[in-house]
């Protein structure tokens, strides 16, 4: 059965990727390519999945909101 699940993807301070699955608690991880992010999510999901079910929340998107500071 395939699943499909939304990831956030950010680039942190040194260069590297992260992504993260809000569905999945504690889902994360980290690389130094796209390529191996995917990878990397892919194998995390599969683990987190053997320990949790989703979250029933649905992701939706994400919104840059500017603020005077």
């Amino acid at each position: 059965m395939i699943r499909e699940f939304g990831v956030v993807i950010e680039k942190d301070e040194d260069g590297y990727f992260v992504a993260s699955v809000p569905t999945l608690r504690g889902c994360q991880t980290q690389a130094k390519s796209l390529d191996g992010l995917i990878k990397r999510i892919r194998e995390a999901i599969e683990l987190c999945l053997e320990v949790e079910e989703p979250a029933s929340t649905e992701f939706v998107g994400v919104q840059k909101v500017a603020v005077n500071v």
